[in-house]
């Protein structure tokens, strides 16, 4: 079941700024990784292989978002039930 609150934290601008930093550096990385031979030649990459390669570190660092939003949200929930006095 989707936590619509956490969701809603993920798509907020901080969150997404980390994504796409975490995107950029990663995916570059990987994309020197599995495309450098093909530039470094001077050919031109698989565009949809350069695209993929940027595309999912930024859901794996947004599902690790969500996943911590959920997380927490939780672990709040377990602490006001055992604490009555909230």
């Amino acid at each position: 079941m989707i936590n619509r609150a956490a969701l809603s934290q993920c798509v907020d601008a901080p969150v997404l700024k980390r994504s796409l930093v975490v995107s950029a550096i990663v995916g570059t990385i990987l994309c020197a990784i599995n495309q450098g031979d093909a530039i470094l030649a001077g050919e031109m990459p698989v565009i949809w292989k350069v695209i993929l390669t940027y595309i999912v570190p930024f859901c794996v660092a947004t599902y690790g978002a969500y996943s911590a939003c959920v997380a927490h949200s939780k672990m709040m929930q377990g602490k006001r039930e055992v604490t009555p006095s909230d």
